[in-house]
C-alpha cells in the first residue's frame, strides 16, 4: 500500500505539476507587465463581455484571496477576481479575466460539461475525503468490500478531475475568443493569451493524471491481494 511500483509514474506526474504551477506563475508574471493595447483592465473586460452576452445581472466582486485567487461562483452568479486581475491591464489581467467570464457562459447556457460537473461534484467531494479512509482501513483489516467501496468512491473524485478538464478548456477558448471578437487584444497579443491560459489548462491535465494513476494503483493493489 506504501509503496507500488506505479509510485514511479505518479511521482513523474507530481513533477509535471509542480513544473506546471511554476509556468503559471511564470507566465502570469511575465505578460502582467506587458499592457493590453485596449488599456482595459480584467475588470473592465470581463463586465464589457458579461454585458455582450446578456449576462448583466451577474457580479463582479475583488477576490479575498492572493493571486490567482480567480474563481466564477455559480451559486451566487458571482465573478470574484485577485486585485492583480481585477484592476490590472495587462495582458494576463484580461486573459484571466476573461477566462472566468468564460465560465459563467457556461453556466448561463448550460453547458453539457459544466452540469455533469455540478452532478457529480457531491459524491467527488465525499469519495476524495473519505476514500483513502477506506482503503486504509479495508487493507489493513482485509475487508474486500472496504476497498471495493473506497475504489467506487475514488473513481468518483477522479470523474470529477477529468470533466473538469474540457470544462476548463472550453471556457479558455471562449475567453481567447471573446477578446478577439471585441478588439481587447490585438492580433500580436493572442500569443501572450494562450501562454497565460494553455499553461493553466496544463495544471488541470497534469493534477488528472494523477488522479488517474493513483486510481488504478488502488486497483491493481486490490486486485493482487484477491
Amino acid at each position: 500500500m506504501f509503496f507500488h511500483p506505479m509510485d514511479f509514474l505518479i511521482i513523474i506526474a507530481f513533477g509535471l505539476t509542480m513544473w506546471a504551477q511554476t509556468k503559471v506563475k511564470g507566465n502570469f508574471e511575465e505578460y502582467s507587465k506587458v499592457q493590453a493595447s485596449s488599456g482595459m483592465t480584467g475588470l473592465q473586460a470581463a463586465r464589457r463581455i458579461l454585458d455582450q452576452e446578456g449576462l448583466s445581472s451577474v457580479n463582479i466582486e475583488r477576490a479575498r484571496g492572493g493571486t490567482l485567487s480567480d474563481h466564477y461562483d455559480p451559486t451566487k452568479k458571482t465573478l470574484r477576481l485577485s486585485d492583480a486581475v481585477y484592476s490590472g491591464n495587462s495582458i494576463s489581467s484580461v486573459s484571466v479575466a476573461a477566462h472566468e467570464v468564460g465560465h459563467a457562459i457556461q453556466h448561463a447556457n448550460n453547458y453539457s460539461m459544466l452540469v455533469v460537473r455540478h452532478k457529480i461534484f457531491p459524491v467527488a467531494n465525499i469519495g476524495s475525503q473519505m476514500a483513502p479512509l477506506l482503503l486504509l482501513g479495508g487493507l489493513f483489516l482485509d475487508i474486500t468490500n472496504l476497498i471495493t467501496i473506497g475504489i467506487i468512491l475514488f473513481s468518483a473524485a477522479v470523474l470529477f478531475q477529468v470533466v473538469t478538464l474540457p470544462v476548463e478548456y472550453d471556457a479558455s477558448r471562449r475567453a481567447k475568443n471573446k477578446l478577439v471578437e471585441l478588439g481587447m487584444i490585438s492580433n500580436r497579443e493572442e500569443k501572450g493569451v494562450g501562454k497565460v491560459l494553455g499553461a493553466a489548462a496544463l495544471t488541470y491535465l497534469a493534477s488528472t493524471l494523477i488522479a488517474v494513476l493513483q486510481l488504478l494503483k488502488f486497483i491493481m493493489i486490490a486486485r493482487n491481494r484477491n
